[in-house]
């Protein structure tokens, strides 16, 4: 052991400049949402509905920290006493929504003081909860608000079959309890070479994808076993509880965190991640799927081209992310940049997600969200099916539809206003609000570019 090591370590960091992890007084500042939001008129700007087309010269009002109207200039009445902010010029759309995150989890990928994105001790931990590791003062949270997200899922990283359960969270709020939206809201379930490890200090793990799927499907009978010795014990205590209870009371099975946490999703309540890249070994993980009736939503699916059809007849929804991959040896050079178009093209419903990780630069994946899907449009996806993409498709994939993915009155007050398309990398986004809360367009990026540009 070098007792120096983590010195230098947090000496070269805090020299960069990269080393907010070092004290609480250079935490990102947080956005309280406690207090009422106030009542603004966003005129003149063109407002990317999602769901009612393009209004031109528009009006959207927030008050109370939702959407009370929109639509045309002439249609829609300003309230009294209504904060009006001028948008001529500008474009007006909702909060963008990225379906895999590791914010709050990783602030430098180079410090493993500052990483908490996966527990390598065993291979299936659907029992972690990633509520228990999110820090909501993360810098990696302004930066990527910034760019007009302000909703995500945070999703533990990918180095386990079963590695825990996502978050969805609000990119705003006084603490972690403010910003967590939705707890357990999906189980990841990853199959690919990622996952096969021999061993880890004499534990020993599969190291073939046979030894992958025979884990998995191990894991999912046992919790099937749980329900039933569960039901089982219920049945008998009703039994015992009407009775004349001379026999002794039955005894309640033994608390088992790891079955206990799967019988949501063995029931369908919630949606199983399966993340796979190539097409075989999404045949391998929805055939278990299928077997134990999951509810499903596929993701990356990078190199699965060959089975495009057969991942239209699943009827799964599609999260794609990362869009910026190489081919595979015996793929088209454009494989990866039209998967979206060719999704799309037969019916999929597709998502985009900035697939986590932060390579030592805070927000530098999650804040790019908008221009892979611009990226995708270049490539033959429609724009209109790019735009709900990162809006109201991932919206309803997690069941929040009702409350974000669209300018629609009775939604959360989710909104941005930006200079430009969205999906182009040259626009700025001007003005965040949160739940009708106006964001303060800071991060740790824009006050070194401040500090440094004098």
């Amino acid at each position: 052991m070098n007792p120096s090591k983590p010195f230098v370590t947090a000496a070269i960091a805090f020299s960069l400049g990269l080393c907010p992890a070092l004290s609480s007084a250079q935490s990102a500042p947080v956005v309280d949402m406690s207090a009422a939001a106030p009542t603004v008129a966003i005129t003149g700007g063109k407002l990317l509905t999602i769901t009612h087309g393009v209004i031109e010269n528009g009006t959207i009002v927030l008050s109370g920290g939702k959407i009370a109207a929109v639509g045309t200039a002439d249609s829609v009445k300003i309230p009294d006493g209504a904060q009006i902010v001028d948008a001529k010029g500008m474009t007006v759309y909702p909060g963008l929504i990225d379906s895999e995150t590791n914010l709050g989890l990783s602030e430098i990928e180079a410090d493993d003081a500052s990483n908490d994105l996966v527990e390598t001790s065993d291979e299936i931990f659907p029992n972690m909860h990633v509520y228990d590791a999110f820090h909501a003062e993360t810098e990696h949270i302004p930066i990527t608000r910034l760019n007009g997200i302000t909703n995500a899922i945070v999703a533990p990283a990918s180095d386990d079959s079963l590695p825990g359960q996502d978050i969805f969270i609000q990119l705003a709020g006084r603490d972690r309890d403010q910003m967590i939206l939705g707890k357990d809201v999906a189980l990841p379930m990853n199959f690919s070479g990622e996952q096969r490890r021999r061993g880890n200090g004499g534990v020993k793990f599969p190291s073939t994808r046979m030894g992958l799927a025979s884990q998995l499907r191990q894991t999912f009978i046992d919790a099937q076993a749980y329900a039933a010795a569960k039901a089982e014990y219920q049945t008998k205590l009703a039994k015992w509880q009407k009775g004349d209870k001379k026999e002794p009371a039955p005894t309640e099975p033994k608390i088992d965190l790891k079955s206990e946490a799967l019988l949501p999703y063995l029931r369908g309540e919630k949606p199983v991640v399966l993340a796979a890249y190539e097409g075989y070994e999404i045949e391998v993980d929805m055939q278990i799927a299928q077997e134990f009736h999951l509810k499903v939503i596929l993701n990356h699916v990078t190199h699965s081209q060959e089975i495009l059809d057969k991942i239209a007849a699943y009827k799964v929804p599609v999260i794609v992310g990362p869009i910026y991959d190489f081919p595979a040896a015996n793929e088209r050079y454009d494989s990866v940049f039209t998967l979206p178009a060719e999704l799309s093209k037969r019916g999929v419903k597709i998502a985009f997600s900035s697939a986590g990780g932060s390579s030592g630069n805070p927000g530098g994946f999650e804040r790019n969200l908008p221009y892979a899907a611009g990226y995708a449009v270049a490539y033959g996806l429609p724009y209109d099916e790019a735009l709900k993409a990162i809006t109201l498709n991932p919206a309803e994939m997690w069941g929040v539809a009702d409350k974000l993915g669209s300018l629609d009155a009775g939604k959360l007050a989710n909104v941005v206003i930006a200079n430009g398309d969205p999906l182009d990398v040259r626009t700025d986004v001007k003005q965040v609000y949160i739940e009708g809360h106006a964001i303060p367009m800071v991060s740790r990026q824009t006050r070194l570019r401040d500090e440094y540009s004098k």
